[in-house]
């Protein structure tokens, strides 16, 4: 899945953020949801051996640009870009990663322009769809079509801890970087960009849940 990206890819790390889950499997789950870290890949099984040492900037931008990859994999190609100092003239919108902080823990849904989705309870239990079924996919890909108004208003920032309880946090994956939008439930509802985000995230997860019922 991820082999033509490793190909080029080196080692570069940043310093991670408080991460949410007392379980280090689920964080792992979690980090590698933003698609900003492709040692985190590396520690999720993947060999070591698949990480090029030399990487081409020509190489990693073919993959960032190419419709036909993974969203995931896209992403992962323009970090490196951003982070090798490269120019990056794209502002596609890949991902969106919604985080809501319960009482009893984070639930985070995370949906891609390929039409996978990633969905982290906050009891624990993780649900995966890969561009299937069809009203997952189609949901997910309306997600990030929706939120697309929504960062190309906002401006990129960096990875942080998760949102504190009585937020909502909407990251959007673009290959300029991450825009994030946080608020209450309220300020969110208020806002005319980010309110139907949340709306169809919340139809997103409606037919996870469906589908995991």
């Amino acid at each position: 899945m991820f082999k033509k990206l490793f190909a080029a890819l080196s080692g570069r790390r940043h310093a991670a953020p408080p991460l949410p889950y007392r379980q280090d499997e689920l964080n792992l789950v979690y980090q590698l949801l933003f698609c900003d870290d492709p040692q985190l890949v590396k520690a999720s099984g993947t060999p070591a051996s698949l990480f090029g040492s030399a990487p081409d900037p020509r190489v990693v931008q073919t993959i960032g640009e190419d419709p036909a990859e993974e969203s995931r994999v896209r992403l992962l190609a323009w970090h490196w870009l951003r982070a090798a100092g490269q120019p990056v003239a794209s502002r596609e919108l890949l991902g969106v990663v919604v985080e809501v902080p319960l009482d009893q823990g984070l639930d985070v849904l995370a949906a891609y322009a390929d039409g996978s989705v990633r969905y982290i309870n906050h009891t624990g239990r993780v649900a995966v769809f890969e561009g299937a079924p069809d009203d997952v996919a189609r949901q997910a890909r309306l997600l990030v079509q929706t939120a697309l108004p929504l960062a190309v208003k906002g401006t990129t920032k960096g990875r942080t801890a998760p949102p504190v309880p009585g937020n909502v946090r909407l990251s959007l994956l673009a290959a300029d970087g991450m825009h994030v939008r946080e608020g209450s439930f309220g300020d969110i509802e208020r806002d005319k960009l980010a309110a139907p985000v949340l709306q169809e995230a919340q139809r997103l997860l409606d037919a996870v849940v469906r589908q995991r019922s």
